[in-house]
């Protein structure tokens, strides 16, 4: 079977490490890791005005980041996906396990 667990957050140091508890967790269970594959960062950029009223020029400017990492993993094992859906991240982080093959 192959998965791919895709991890989304805020915080890049929270994603960086989660994403280094599951690889060292995956490791030792003797599963095929692709690594921790980056992906873009996306960011959303929003302007605000300050004052409802006057003063259109005095703005507030204000951004989100949101970093992306991805881990494929290919087994045999089904107590792998138990240890997966047991396993604690972090606060703060998203995480999501989607089946690529059977």
């Amino acid at each position: 079977m192959k998965f791919r667990i895709l991890l989304k957050s805020f915080d890049n140091e929270l994603i960086n490490l989660a994403s280094q508890q599951l690889r060292s967790i995956l490791l030792k269970t003797g599963c095929e890791l692709n690594g921790v594959v980056s992906l873009p960062i996306n960011i959303k950029k929003f302007c605000v005005l300050r004052s409802p009223h006057i003063d259109k020029d005095s703005r507030e400017h204000f951004e989100v980041r949101i970093y992306k990492r991805f881990i494929d993993l290919t087994t045999n094992s089904p107590s792998i996906l138990d240890l997966l859906l047991k396993t604690e991240l972090p606060p703060g982080i998203n995480c999501s396990l989607k089946i690529l093959k059977n």
